[in-house]
């Protein structure tokens, strides 16, 4: 075979397994926003077979040999081929090293564990959870040890989502921000709280959806190439930079819940329709690793979204949707109702001080359970007095503690830090933003379209055509330092609750 028609068969045989992937991923949007639960059952079992049949395409010699060949040649590649061919063999040789009877049960205990923590977090019912979380761990590490025998498992997980990401780095990194939030988090709890009494009323969902839609508008978010679902957990998905799909979920007794979600998920989306277009349809669209997405959502969430630009801006039309509930509430009140800082149970309606703290929980769990060091029996009572520990809240059932997130069940062991790394990575781009243009007067002319262009620029246009850490310094031409995030939380929240 000659590089030529390596290429081709590389090139033919992805867009196969893109239709695959397209179809699962219709497929699983469906079935957690619109499906009705009895369909679970037909998901699943369709879901199973189309995912033996996508790991038998990448799995076919025909299409191992044309890889190899690329990798063993690719320095005659062009640059943006090279790099797909780095990124897809990475993958693989992680696919390969499992056999193939184990990765395919793998794909269908997932699919099921999905239904089954579905119903359990319902019904505070972590027994039935219970056997499919300990199979799930103990999968994670049997298979990072095929893949790298000599390495530390949990470090593998890690580098899958974050490239160059290890336990001895998340560890400092946590560390010091224990040191530091630990105690600014006692000031604030006992300086005088924030009145957002206003915010304890009934917020119709149909109103709420108009908010969302409002809310995309400022984001200037193009709607023609995303829409909303709604679903028990958000996520974002993407099936294409002109096909991409969030999700919020809302509660009538909640109106900032659904708010940040739509805006946090909203960042997703703008990263991923931002990809360069020679990317598309190629392993390098979208975004450059997991923390680098969660750098972007996080940093409209938070540093965008909670901001007092953002709040005076949108807070003529939540006045004009709920009138009854702001009348007599000024913009500056809801920006201080939106800041409000208290530690609680769960990690998305968490504020943004405390919400590093709910991640060194669940990454301190995940790396202890790929250790052996306990079992999933032993989770329930390991978060409790983590979260007493840390956060100082009683975590009263399984439904507001362990089995509060999706990510487990679907086997996304890893994938936590990155939400922590991602909001500091946030707060150094800030810096660096702020540095070429006044970030609150953008925000201020009704539009989040000046920092889309920059960020655009600087990180989105790329894809996945650099390892994160290299885009990073590309962005912020500065290695990383957590001290930015720190001295951002500091400040915002000494000067919300007048600390000396």
């Amino acid at each position: 075979m000659d590089i030529k028609t390596a290429e081709k068969t590389y090139r033919d045989y992805m867009r196969r397994l893109r239709a695959y992937s397209h179809a699962m991923g219709v497929m699983t949007y469906d079935k957690v926003t619109a499906a009705p639960r009895g369909a679970e059952a037909r998901v699943s079992e369709s879901l199973e077979v189309l995912n033996e049949a996508s790991y038998r395409i990448e799995m076919s010699k025909e299409l191992s040999d044309a890889v190899d060949l690329l990798y063993d040649r690719r320095e005659e590649l062009d640059p943006k081929t090279k790099r797909e061919i780095e990124v897809y063999r990475r993958g693989i040789d992680y696919v390969r090293s499992i056999p193939e009877d184990e990765y395919i049960a793998y794909m269908a205990l997932t699919n099921e564990a999905s239904d089954v923590w579905r119903r359990a977090k319902e019904e505070n019912d972590f027994a039935s959870f219970l056997p499919y979380l300990q199979k799930i761990f103990d999968t994670n590490r049997k298979f990072a040890l095929y893949y790298k025998p000599d390495c530390d498992p949990y470090d593998t997980l890690l580098d899958f989502y974050e490239r160059g990401l290890t336990s001895a780095r998340c560890d400092a990194f946590f560390g010091r921000l224990k040191e530091e939030l630990i105690p600014l988090i006692a000031r604030v709890s006992a300086a005088e709280p924030i009145d957002d009494g206003f915010m304890h009323a009934r917020f119709p969902v149909e109103t709420q959806r108009k908010l969302s839609d409002y809310l995309m508008e400022v984001m200037a978010i193009d709607r023609g190439r995303c829409a909303i679902g709604e679903t028990e957990h958000p996520f974002t998905e993407n099936f294409g930079k002109n096909d991409v799909r969030i999700t919020t979920h809302y509660y009538e007794d909640d109106l900032t819940d659904s708010m940040y979600s739509v805006v946090h998920e909203g960042g997703h989306a703008l990263y991923e329709l931002g990809s360069g277009d020679e990317y598309e349809g190629t392993v390098i669209a979208g975004g450059a690793s997991m923390a680098m997405h969660e750098t972007v959502s996080r940093f409209y969430e938070n540093i965008v979204g909670r901001s007092e630009y953002f709040c005076r801006l949108i807070f003529p039309r939540v006045y004009e949707l709920f009138p009854d509930v702001f009348s007599g509430v000024t913009a500056e009140q809801f920006y201080r109702a939106c800041n409000v800082s208290a530690p609680s149970l769960i990690r998305t309606a968490a504020d943004e001080l405390t919400y590093p703290l709910h991640i060194i929980v669940r990454y301190e769990i995940e790396r202890d359970m790929i250790a052996e060091k306990y079992t999933a029996a032993q989770i329930p009572e390991v978060w409790r007095r983590k979260y007493k520990e840390y956060l100082g809240v009683d975590v009263p059932d399984d439904t507001r503690g362990v089995l509060q997130d999706s990510h487990w069940s679907g086997g996304s062991v890893g994938y936590f830090p990155t939400y922590a790394l991602g909001s500091a990575y946030g707060a150094q781009i800030y810096s660096v933003m702020s540095r070429e243009f006044d970030v609150g007067e953008a925000i201020m002319t009704g539009s989040t379209a000046r920092i889309n262009g920059w960020l655009g620029e600087h990180i989105f246009r790329h894809g996945a055509m650099y390892d994160p850490d290299t885009l990073f310094k590309m962005c912020t031409g500065e290695e990383f330092s957590p001290e930015y995030y720190i001295s951002y939380l500091k400040e915002k929240y000494s000067r919300l609750y007048a600390l000396k």
